[in-house]
């Protein structure tokens, strides 16, 4: 799935969209996506100056949005827009800088109502950046909160 397809199903744009391109999607179940890493992103000028680190929380917005291709690749769900309402057990493992090529990998847990859990891994290389459950709420756009 590239860019253009992309947009069509998350409602981030530049600078927040923190996607490029999905390699495997089996909806409603689990996908493959990445985010290259270029130097010029707006967050390094002060993240940080001579020693540029993408912020750990870029790196699980990243994670929460190939993951929401899940469900919002789906029919059903076009037209919704995509919340992260709890995150347990992440753990960062590996900065992640300029040149990078972040691949996440999830899973739904479950979903219900709405509601539901996604188990994600990002890596570099193939070493593990970050790990995390992301809790997340879909909402139909207009919806109140």
């Amino acid at each position: 799935m590239d860019i253009r397809k992309i947009q069509e199903c998350l409602p981030h744009r530049y600078p927040m969209l923190l996607v490029d391109r999905i390699e495997e999607l089996e909806k409603g179940k689990r996908v493959r996506g990445y985010k290259n890493i270029t130097y010029n992103e707006e967050f390094f000028q002060g993240h940080y100056p001579n020693m540029p680190i993408m912020p750990g929380v870029l790196i699980l917005e990243s994670m929460a949005q190939v993951s929401a291709m899940i469900m919002l690749s789906e029919e059903a769900y076009e037209g919704y827009t995509p919340l992260i309402v709890g995150l347990d057990k992440v753990k960062f493992r590996r900065p992640v800088v300029p040149g990078d090529k972040l691949v996440t990998e999830a899973e739904l847990q479950w979903f219900r109502s709405q509601v539901g859990s996604i188990k994600a891994t990002a890596r570099v290389d193939g070493e593990i950046a970050c790990q995390a459950e992301i809790s997340f709420k879909i909402l139909l756009n207009g919806e109140k909160i």
